[in-house]
């Protein structure tokens, strides 16, 4: 479904504490219709989630769609570093890259 770079998955790795899960998430919005929603879950309920990703990463299930067959990498540029999408099924995308239209 969805692939991290060893990259992505060391840089999660450090942001993580005992049983935390990076979330990736999708929402309306954006300058391009939709846009990522990153964050944090220390407890999962059974029903909202996918299974964990490399052990780190977890997909809210209405996001499943929007991003699949995407890799996640972790960028690092002179002006900061951050986690990037690289969605396939995405017909379009803002210059920063935090929104997609599919």
């Amino acid at each position: 479904m969805v692939t991290i770079t060893k990259e992505a998955k060391d840089y999660m790795r450090t942001v993580l504490l005992n049983g935390d899960y990076v979330t990736l998430g999708v929402k309306g919005g954006g300058c391009s219709g939709f846009q990522y929603v990153w964050g944090l879950k220390n407890e999962l309920p059974e029903v909202r989630w996918s299974e964990p990703i490399e052990n780190v990463l977890v997909v809210d299930p209405l996001a499943e769609m929007y991003i699949l067959g995407s890799e996640i990498d972790y960028i690092t540029e002179l002006g900061g570093s951050y986690l990037a999408v690289k969605n396939p099924t995405s017909t379009n995308s803002c210059g920063c890259g935090e929104s997609f239209g599919v």
